[in-house]
């Protein structure tokens, strides 16, 4: 069975329309939940927890991100790297600044008295 083959194409739209139902029947529990009777800290958490199980089905399955994992990982990797490298450049300059401004602030003390 190639992938442009008949069977391969009508396999994708079950896919995609099972996909679409999920994204339905999510949108449906949205509007259901915001008539219950919960705290504003439940109905966020509730709406946070639907909204992340829905951008995962659109992310996963629409924008074809399942396919492309060894790609997605990498890029995560490197991002992971610079996010490290531009958190650790500052903190290692503070140390060649730390007691600079007093030492100034008490030179120009001790030259004024």
């Amino acid at each position: 069975m190639g992938h442009d083959s008949p069977e391969a194409i009508q396999a994708e739209i079950k896919k995609y329309m099972m996909v679409f139902a999920a994204l339905a029947g999510l949108t449906v529990v949205t509007v259901a939940v915001s008539y219950l009777d919960l705290s504003i800290a439940g109905a966020v958490v509730v709406a946070m927890i639907v909204a992340s199980i829905k951008g995962t089905l659109v992310a996963g399955y629409f924008m074809h991100l399942l396919d492309e994992r060894f790609t997605i990982y990498w890029i995560l990797a490197l991002t992971m790297l610079f996010f490290a490298v531009l958190m650790f450049l500052p903190a290692a300059t503070v140390s060649d600044h730390i007691g600079t401004s007093t030492e100034v602030a008490q030179e120009g003390a001790e030259e004024h008295h």
